[in-house]
């Protein structure tokens, strides 16, 4: 059953067009791949899915359980379970980690030790630290992905998950997104990496705006292996926020 559909999505920045009648199904509990060049709105795509500013005025449907969504604020889709891990993190001055996963926190979720522990870094020494720039990159990655851990979303968008992050580190993300799919999540990972693409159930590939493909890992690792796949479409990579 797909816990997220599109249909005939399509949105303009700036009077450019970034996607292009999208009609898909995220089918639930599996983890998702969307790949393609960079330009081709693989990131506005999940911006869309979350409601953020500017990227709400499109046309076509989104329907997340069969009801549409495309009302509702990035507030109220998060309400009903679907959360967005940026490729760069926020950093939440003013709160320690601990007030910033407790904040996170539901009850069919995991508790903040034992995310901590997935993640890789040890509860007593980061705990008390400030969400601020004295965490890397890669640290505030990892403290995002407990986030998702104690809150347990029905849906999880991993914007590029692997970016600025060393080998340990990946290990650890993909020792999360194994854990969200056992609780039940559904996974939609936006990626580069045949790593990452290699832990999906399912894969789109995306080129200029479309949809162009879609299959199992098997078919869709040949994107990778030949930089594209015949098709009929030019690929004309678009300028400006799109990726």
């Amino acid at each position: 059953m797909a816990i997220l559909k599109l249909e005939n999505v399509s949105l303009s920045l700036n009077n450019k067009p970034i996607l292009d009648s999208i009609s898909v199904d995220f089918w639930e509990g599996y983890i998702h791949a969307i790949v393609g060049p960079n330009g081709a709105g693989k990131s506005t795509l999940s911006y869309v899915i979350m409601g953020l500013n500017d990227y709400r005025t499109i046309s076509g449907t989104l329907y997340f359980k069969n009801k549409p969504i495309n009302e509702l604020s990035v507030y109220q889709r998060a309400r009903l379970g679907i959360s967005l891990a940026w490729q760069e993190p926020a950093r939440f001055e003013g709160l320690t980690v601990y007030q910033y996963l407790q904040a996170s926190k539901k009850d069919n979720g995991l508790s903040i030790e034992e995310a901590m522990d997935v993640i890789g870094l040890p509860a007593q020494e980061y705990l008390p630290r400030a969400c601020d720039k004295t965490l890397s990159g890669g640290e505030r990655k990892r403290i995002e992905l407990a986030s998702l851990l104690v809150m347990q979303p029905e849906v999880v968008l991993l914007d590029e998950p692997d970016s600025g992050i060393d080998v340990e580190a990946l290990e650890r993300i993909f020792d999360a997104m194994a854990i969200l799919k056992q609780r039940g999540s559904t996974i939609i990972t936006i990626t580069h990496s045949m790593a990452v693409l290699q832990k999906a159930e399912h894969a789109f590939l995306m080129c200029h705006g479309n949809i162009i493909d879609k299959g199992g890992i098997d078919k869709i690792s040949g994107y990778f292996e030949n930089k594209c796949i015949p098709c009929d479409h030019k690929n004309i990579p678009i300028s400006g926020e799109a990726r």
